[in-house]
């Protein structure tokens, strides 16, 4: 088989290299790509939102399976684009994909399908969002209603905060059109988890459950990022709390995606929070691998990829995926600044050593080559993920690995999985 890989980050990275251990596949293609998925796979320079010579390239070149990385290009209706060529691709339709292209959308079908979440109005007009902070108070949540890269959600505490976010997200449109219309809703306290299944339309299987750090600082301090690490399993879902998952999130939300004629395929991602007082409220949905989830979710993964995203698209799914018993955790190298402004272009020395460690495979995110040497290019630039036969010897292995890498300025949160210790 010939398999596309769309996309150039660490989730795509780390698809890639899960896709490689597959007996099914003689060659793959990655578009972009980066350094690193080049070690793996033939790097494409086609512009990922470009559709249409995607799907061109993926016929001339013959290819059996494309698998989606990032969301923005199944927002933007390649899976549409790719079937009605007769190509496989393995990915949500642009209608389903709207349960992460619109915050405002999900938040509707979750109210729709009776799936909890938190109280929230959808705003339009600058200021009749700001009326409604200033009646309710702080802390509030706004989020800008489409794609920001993970970045268009703001946790205010205080009603200022709120109001700024407001000015920021509609007035000086820093996200552009995903800030014509923003979700305003209640701050939910808890414990984070990522619940993702696998859907054909009609069944589904659980992925391993993994737990995100969004924060940018140890201590989840400090504004949100795409994500500075996670690990797998997560204890904090316990095998209770994960049968209410499925049955008062996941199963209404397929069901009712598929009675409106929309079924979800593809990989259906609910951000959770364990709440003391209000049991399990969805904070959003989104329509792919997780991203640092995926690095470790693949890691535990047994079952081959390949043969699970075509039995996904065939409406064949099997019955279980097999996991490996250890944990997984992955910790992300920033560039100093992120999630604001940073600079690029600094030298990466240390990888192999790294990767010496036993266990230890090193994906890159915003990485690059210039003048033979590995530099920075991205906020979120290597994402270091180890095994251990518990969480214990897992951060251990992880950080042993951290410690040979270096970059100018590189950040990351030191308290990765520090969670998981205080759940056992």
């Amino acid at each position: 088989m010939k398999v596309l890989v769309i996309g150039s980050g660490g989730r795509e990275h780390a698809l890639t290299w899960k896709i490689s251990k597959s007996k099914y596949v003689k060659e793959i293609f990655a578009i972009p790509g980066n350094p690193g998925i080049a070690q793996l796979a033939t790097c494409i320079t086609i512009d990922p939102t470009n559709i249409k010579a995607i799907a061109d390239f993926a016929e001339r070149e013959k290819i059996n399976l494309t698998v989606v990385g990032p969301e923005a290009p199944l927002v933007a209706g390649i899976v549409d684009e790719f079937e009605s060529r007769g190509l496989k691709i393995f990915g949500p339709s642009k209608e389903a994909a709207r349960l992460e292209g619109s915050k405002a959308f999900s938040k509707e079908m979750m109210k729709a399908f009776g799936v909890p979440t938190a109280e929230f109005q959808i705003f339009d007009n600058p200021e009749d969002a700001k009326a409604y902070i200033k009646e309710k108070g702080a802390p509030i949540v706004v989020k800008a209603d489409g794609l920001a890269a993970g970045k268009g959600v703001v946790v205010a505490q205080t009603v200022e905060e709120a109001l700024e976010a407001i000015d920021k997200i509609m007035v000086d449109r820093v996200f552009g059109d995903a800030g014509n219309r923003v979700v305003v809703e209640e701050c939910l306290k808890g414990e984070e988890a990522s619940y993702l299944v696998i859907s054909d339309g009609e069944r589904y299987i659980p992925l391993a459950p993994a737990q995100d750090h969004k924060a940018v600082f140890d201590g989840d301090r400090g504004p949100n990022t795409g994500g500075m690490g996670a690990y797998s399993p997560a204890p904090v879902l316990s095998p209770e709390l994960e049968e209410e998952v499925k049955k008062r999130v996941i199963e209404p939300m397929l069901k009712g995606m598929a009675e409106r004629g929309t079924p979800f395929k593809g990989i259906l991602y609910a951000g959770i929070m364990v709440t003391e007082n209000k049991g399990i409220q969805v904070l959003e949905f989104n329509v792919r691998f997780g991203d640092p989830e995926a690095q470790v979710i693949l890691r535990r993964m047994k079952t081959d990829l390949v043969e699970l995203c075509k039995k996904t698209i065939e409406g064949n799914l099997p019955e279980k995926i097999d996991w490996d018993e250890r944990t997984a955790i992955c910790v992300v190298l920033a560039s100093k600044g992120y999630p604001g402004k940073y600079e690029k272009g600094k030298v990466i020395t240390g990888i192999e050593e790294a990767e010496k460690i036993d266990d230890v495979v090193v994906f890159h995110a915003g990485t690059a080559t210039k003048n033979g040497k590995l530099v920075t290019n991205g906020g979120r630039v290597l994402n270091v993920t180890a095994m251990g036969k518990d969480i214990h010897e897992a951060i251990d292995n992880v950080y042993r690995a951290v410690d040979k890498i270096h970059f100018d300025g590189m950040h990351y949160r030191k308290d990765i999985g520090a969670k998981a210790l205080k759940e056992r």
